[in-house]
Formats: C-alpha cells, structure tokens, sequence
C-alpha cells in the first residue's frame, strides 16, 4: 500500500515537473495564468498523498521506536534545533548567493577583470551554510 502511494507522489512530482517545463518553453501571455493553476492542481494533490504516506508509515515507526530505547523530550528538541540551524542558514544562503550573484554577474559584464573579487564574495555568502552544519554538530553531539 505504501509502495503504491509512493509511486502516485512521484508521478505527481513528474507531471508537476514536466507540465512546469512544457508551460515555459511554450512562452504566450497566458501560460503564466496557465503555470500558476497547473502548480495548485499539482499542489492539491501531491500535499494529500504526502499527508496519506506519512499516516501509513507513522505507526510503524512508532512501533519501531517503542520497541528500541526509548528517546526522551530533549533528544526531540536537539533533533529540531539542529535541523532548524541546518535548515534556515541553507535557505539564507540562498537568499544570499542569489543577490551577490546576480550582483556578482552584473559587476563581470561590465569589468571582466574583477571576476576573482566577486568569487571570493559568493564564497563568503556560502560561509552561511557551513556555520549553520557546524552549529547543527555542535548541538548533536555536545
């Protein structure tokens, strides 16, 4: 039963994909209205399937866990924080990789010569990320 639902959530992602494709390459005025109604179609039913999947696996975990040692209440917050940390300092790394980039970019069409200088700046703009693993240990194992 799983198996089955998982193969509908990947073919749902698949023409998700594949119809997000076909309405950009297609470029008219109204593929944008015709690419936003495709996303919540796609949307509406791949969030239920996902909702369907993690129903069905829940009791066997829980089962799993009961029977193996027992976690208390703040292993469960270590567990959050560190995917928090992980999680928020990814999604700000790409916040900031797209600005210095695009800046980056910008600043290379017009200078070519300064191409190491704004490489060391997207570097320094991944940095986030890698302070956000490093938190993310240092929570999991202190």
């Amino acid at each position: 039963m799983i198996i089955e639902i998982s193969i509908l959530a990947a073919l749902i992602v698949f023409l998700t994909i594949s119809s997000g494709v076909y309405l950009t390459k297609h470029n008219e005025l109204s593929s944008k209205a015709k690419l936003k109604k495709a996303l919540k179609i796609n949307l509406s039913a791949f969030i239920p399937v996902m909702a369907m999947i993690l129903v069905l696996i829940m009791p066997e975990s829980s089962h799993a866990a009961s029977s193996a040692q027992t976690a208390t209440n703040s292993d469960g917050l270590k567990y959050i924080g560190a995917a928090l940390s992980t999680g928020l300092a990814t999604i700000g790394t790409g916040y900031a990789v797209g600005a210095v980039g695009q800046a980056a970019l910008g600043a290379i069409s017009e200078d070519q010569s300064i191409l190491g200088k704004t490489i060391i700046f997207v570097g320094l703009a991944e940095g986030i990320a890698i302070f956000g693993v490093i938190i993310s240990i240092l929570i999991l194992f202190a």
